[in-house]
């Protein structure tokens, strides 16, 4: 079994947070996106990976290398975003000898047991119905719940049922093959070399897919989401910390996540707030919200803001000394 895990896009939805750090390096819930996916799949047995990068990939392979120095691991890198099917078919030689493949998107947290995916003997995709169809990729089931067609972003679709990002391959061959075929062809759906065109192609030869139905799964592309998933994932036991040290003057409101080496003075922080390293917070009250390492924090209201690395923000302090019968709006 191998794993591959596509991280080479950009991240325009995050902008601009994304113009320096890769989207699935984004802290949620105490850990960046792609730990989520990796810790799942270990913890499941895995040990064979491909990740494919891209914009700011160095970055990730580093800290795939330093956070896990003991899987196995190769890094190949997406020259041109072509789309998720050119993204797979650059590590085909890389994959063409494993019996089975499992390609999991790296900036999607999922909501499901990764271990019905790996232990199932056909191929399989995982879905979900959604409400939203024409923004993803869509497979379409007959009566017996057998996938009979998919197709990417349809304009008029005729199905509610979202491919969710997660695929078992187990008929090697036939899918590259069908990644060959794309290429080859030139066959782009909204210009780009989409993965469901391929898995369309295996479709139509044959060669058949189950669908898995899963729980949830979360695509942290849009700051709405990232903090939704935030809050949803510090709600639940094992993802916020309760052992905390003591900070100075400070109210925790309970579920957050705090990193290491963080000063927090004369503030109120939480609920669902994710801090990272060594991050510096005076003065302020921060809700809702993720920051990053190394970041620092004064005088300020924050909340429901997604804040990077190395930043540093520093608000306002007023003394006032306000008669009776006055009216104040700082908020222009």
């Amino acid at each position: 079994m191998k794993v591959i895990i596509p991280v080479a896009g950009v991240g325009t939805r995050l902008r601009p947070l994304t113009y320096t750090q890769p989207k699935p390096l984004i802290p949620v819930a105490g850990k960046p996106i792609i730990s989520f996916i990796i810790d799942q799949l270990v913890q499941s047995g895995v040990n064979d990976f491909v990740f494919i990068i891209g914009y700011l990939g160095e970055k990730i392979q580093e800290y795939i290398e330093k956070t896990y120095p003991n899987i196995n691991k190769e890094f190949v890198k997406q020259e041109k975003r072509l789309g998720l099917g050119h993204a797979i078919w650059t590590a085909k030689e890389q994959v063409q000898t494993a019996s089975e493949i499992f390609i999991v998107l790296g900036d999607t947290i999922y909501d499901t047991d990764m271990n019905v995916f790996l232990n199932n003997k056909n191929n399989c995709v995982g879905i979900k119905k959604v409400d939203n169809p024409t923004e993803l990729g869509i497979a379409r089931l007959n009566e017996n719940r057998e996938i009979i067609h998919m197709v990417e972003k349809p304009k008029i679709p005729k199905s509610n049922q979202a491919l969710v990002g997660l695929y078992k391959i187990i008929n090697i061959k036939e899918f590259l093959n069908a990644l060959d075929y794309i290429i080859e062809n030139n066959i782009q759906t909204n210009d780009e070399y989409q993965l469901t065109d391929a898995l369309m192609t295996m479709l139509s030869n044959g060669v058949s897919f189950e669908p898995i139905t899963i729980n949830n799964w979360y695509d942290c592309g849009k700051k709405e989401i990232l903090l939704e998933t935030n809050t949803m994932l510090l709600k639940k036991e094992g993802f916020a910390l309760t052992d905390l040290p003591a900070f100075d003057e400070a109210i925790i409101i309970h579920p957050v996540a705090i990193g290491k080496n963080c000063q927090i003075a004369n503030s109120i922080v939480g609920p669902h707030v994710t801090i990272g390293d060594n991050t510096i917070i005076q003065h302020a009250v921060v809700t809702n919200s993720i920051i990053g390492n190394y970041a620092k924090i004064e005088d300020i209201v924050l909340n429901e803001s997604v804040i990077g690395n190395d930043v540093s923000i520093k608000g306002s302090r007023q003394s006032l000394n306000i008669g009776d019968n006055t009216e104040l709006d700082f908020s222009k």
